[in-house]
């Protein structure tokens, strides 16, 4: 075969070519799975459903049909891309993924600015009812149960910068305010360090009481898990934990604490697994019921969340508290508060908590919820590349996230068709397959159907068994030397 050379292949391309020579993609296993579980649950038909009042009928370009701008937001977890932009360029760039968007050669990729211009179209709601659609997906194969649900939060990178940030009643930058500080200290003409030294010893100085970014106004300061500061805000999931699968997920303000924030979870999680039963028991009313006929009735979340008014609340809605406390340095005294009912209720509320979370089964579950809920945590925000948020407003956030964790949802089912969740993980099952086969056939024992199917075992050269049967000789003499035979 003769080599040729690169100069050689720059041609121009021809004005005219036929489909059958128009280079095609072998498609991606995995994507195969994925568009045939979404054909088989008519996935396209519900999306079309619910989002046409969001499009004309005749008016305005040619717009991203559902199905595909669902498929896209899909990719942003399964390729572990953090942006939209990102995921048009990754659309367009593979043939596989365009087979898998079910759009043709002689069609252009939607741009990001397309899938943005989409997603400010069609309403949170609809983006919540694609996450219930999921979750009735995954409770058709027994994937969702609803008794315990562990819930954890964590924090989320805003799209927004910490140099940004101007003063709530005034709108100074942070810079012109110290330098009005120091004009008041007597420094007239301030330098770089005397406004390092100034705001050192400041307290409080990052308060979100006192200071908003102008361009991101939901976004917070708070501590990251790195220790750094950063505008941020709070996504918070409620995990069910037999199965692994998020029930609900919440996007919050970062500066609320866990206690204010669980609440919500819990009913968001609560309505949900309602939902789902309310549908089981339509569809399939004399058959055994996959989910837990009486809704949530366990929660499990760390020392974080724990608070006396929130053990009531939680008891309340008839749902046992599995929350560990924090460290007291001294007894509560519980007669010393004013209002007493109000004392006596916390009181019982903590004291049976307290019983429930020493116990056998209290222990197990807090285990479990270390492995279930930060396992979620990993996979969508570490791997799934949405750490760092690129959109700007809750609302704008949450509707990405609902997908993202729904992407999650679906790759449970995959873990169990092919044992991988994602592709990249799909294909490093491969190659462990083809190493441990190999690994096999290199120390399978050599017999005579070995020898039939010529497996190639490695044998020792000449040389190094006349050493092994040298050492052999000696060992046995010294060892019949030393036994007296």
């Amino acid at each position: 075969m003769a080599m040729g050379t690169r100069r050689r292949r720059q041609r121009q391309e021809q004005i005219w070519i036929s489909h059958d020579e128009v280079a095609k993609g072998p498609g991606h296993p995995f994507y195969k799975k994925v568009n045939e579980l979404l054909e088989e649950a008519k996935f396209d038909d519900f999306a079309e459903k619910e989002c046409a009042k969001f499009y004309a009928a005749n008016n305005g370009r040619p717009s991203v049909t559902p199905g595909i701008y669902f498929r896209l937001l899909l990719l942003g977890y399964f390729e572990g891309i953090d942006s939209e932009r990102g995921i048009a360029w990754r659309a367009g760039d593979s043939l596989g993924l365009r087979e898998f968007l079910g759009i043709g050669l002689d069609e252009q990729p939607a741009d990001h600015s397309t899938i943005s211009r989409t997603r400010r179209l069609i309403d949170v709601e609809t983006h919540k009812k694609v996450f219930s659609w999921i979750l009735e997906v995954l409770r058709e194969r027994g994937l969702i149960k609803g008794k315990t649900v562990g819930i954890d939060a964590t924090t989320l990178e805003a799209n927004a910068a910490m140099r940004s940030i101007v003063r709530r009643d005034s709108g100074e930058s942070y810079e012109e305010f110290l330098t009005g500080l120091a004009k008041e200290s007597g420094i007239e003409t301030p330098t770089r360090e005397d406004l390092t030294r100034i705001d050192k010893n400041r307290k409080n100085k990052a308060s979100n009481k006192d200071w908003v970014n102008p361009h991101e106004r939901d976004a917070r300061i708070a501590k990251m898990k790195d220790g750094s500061t950063h505008l941020a805000h709070k996504a918070e999931h409620a995990v069910d934990m037999e199965t692994g699968a998020v029930l609900a997920v919440t996007l919050q303000e970062a500066d609320q604490g866990d206690t204010a924030t669980v609440q919500e979870t819990l009913l968001q999680a609560g309505e949900n697994v309602a939902e789902l039963l309310v549908t089981e028991t339509e569809k399939a009313p004399e058959e055994k019921r996959q989910v837990y006929f009486q809704g949530v009735k366990e929660v499990v979340t760390d020392k974080g969340y724990h608070s006396s008014a929130v053990l009531v609340d939680i008891k309340d809605m008839e749902v046992r508290t599995y929350i560990p406390e924090k460290k007291q340095t001294r007894q509560r005294d519980w007669d010393g508060q004013k209002n007493q009912t109000k004392a006596r209720a916390q009181q019982e509320a903590t004291y049976a908590n307290r019983r429930r979370v020493g116990g056998a089964y209290g222990k197990s579950l807090l285990r479990k919820r270390g492995e279930l809920v930060e396992r979620s945590f990993a996979h969508c925000y570490e791997t799934g590349g949405m750490r760092r948020t690129h959109l700007r407003g809750q609302k704008n956030i949450l509707k990405r996230l609902l997908i993202h964790v729904g992407a999650f949802n679906l790759s449970l089912i995959f873990r169990s068709m092919l044992g991988a969740g994602k592709p990249r993980e799909l294909k490093n099952r491969h190659a462990l397959v083809s190493f441990l086969f190999l690994w096999v056939i290199r120390w399978f024992p050599e017999t005579q159907e070995s020898k039939i199917l010529h497996f190639s075992i490695r044998r020792p050269s000449p040389q190094q068994n006349c050493r092994y049967l040298r050492y052999r000789l000696r060992h046995s003499n010294e060892r019949s030397s030393a036994t007296g035979c």
